[in-house]
C-alpha cells in the first residue's frame, strides 16, 4: 500500500477547503432562509479578530478601530513596538471588503523608566493576592496598561465599579507614576455603548 507524503496531503486539504468557501457570507434568518450578513457587522468582527490575534499584541498595547460607511477602517491606539503598528495595518488591509486603512496608531517612545512603571503597575494590579488577579488570566487580559512619559492610562473592561476603583488606587500607589487616567469601563457601561 502506498502512502502519501505529508506535503501532498496538506496541499489536497488546502485545495478542498478553498473550494468549500462561498463568495457571499450568509447567516440563518428568522424563517431559516439564507439571508446576506450585514457587511458592517462582518467587517467589525473580522477587524477585531485580526487585531486581537496579532502575535505581539499585549496588555501594554491598546488598539481600537472604526469602520466607516465606505468600508474604510481607521486604526487608533498606542503600541510599544513599531512593528505592531505596521502589522495591524497589514492584517486589516488583507480583510476582504476593506476599501482602505488609515493608520493613526501611536508608537510609544522607548523608555526604561516607562518599562519599569509598566512592570510595577502590572505587579500591583495582578498580584496573586489582588482582587484583580482574575483579570490577568488569558493571553490578552481585559485591562490594558498604557504608559507614556510616566503617565499611566488604564483601558479596557472590568466587571464592576469596585474593580475599576481598585485598579485606579493600585496604579496610583506605584512609585514613579506622575498621573493615572482611569478609562476602564464596567461591563454595564460598555453594553450601553
Amino acid at each position: 500500500m502506498k502512502t502519501l507524503k505529508p506535503g501532498i496531503l496538506v496541499l489536497i486539504l488546502g485545495m478542498t477547503a478553498s473550494f468549500a468557501v462561498k463568495a457571499v457570507v450568509t447567516e440563518k434568518g428568522p424563517n431559516s432562509k439564507q439571508t446576506p450578513r450585514d457587511p458592517a457587522t462582518y467587517l467589525q468582527k473580522e477587524v477585531r479578530h485580526e487585531l486581537v490575534m496579532l502575535p505581539y499584541y499585549s496588555l501594554f498595547d491598546w488598539l481600537q478601530f472604526e469602520v466607516k460607511p465606505d468600508d474604510s477602517v481607521i486604526l487608533m491606539g498606542q503600541v510599544t513596538r513599531p512593528t505592531l503598528k505596521s502589522d495591524a495595518e497589514n492584517v486589516v488591509k488583507r480583510i476582504e471588503g476593506v476599501t482602505s486603512v488609515v493608520n493613526q496608531i501611536e508608537v510609544l517612545p522607548p523608555s526604561t523608566s516607562d518599562d519599569r512603571i509598566r512592570r510595577a503597575v502590572y505587579r500591583a494590579l495582578f498580584d496573586s493576592n489582588s482582587p484583580l488577579f482574575r483579570y490577568s488570566l488569558g493571553s490578552v487580559p481585559p485591562i490594558h496598561i498604557i504608559v507614556k512619559n510616566g503617565n499611566v492610562t488604564l483601558k479596557g473592561i472590568v466587571d464592576n465599579e469596585t474593580d475599576r476603583s481598585i485598579a485606579n488606587l493600585k496604579a496610583n500607589g506605584v512609585p514613579g507614576v506622575f498621573s493615572v487616567k482611569n478609562e476602564l469601563m464596567t461591563t454595564k457601561s460598555a453594553s450601553k455603548q
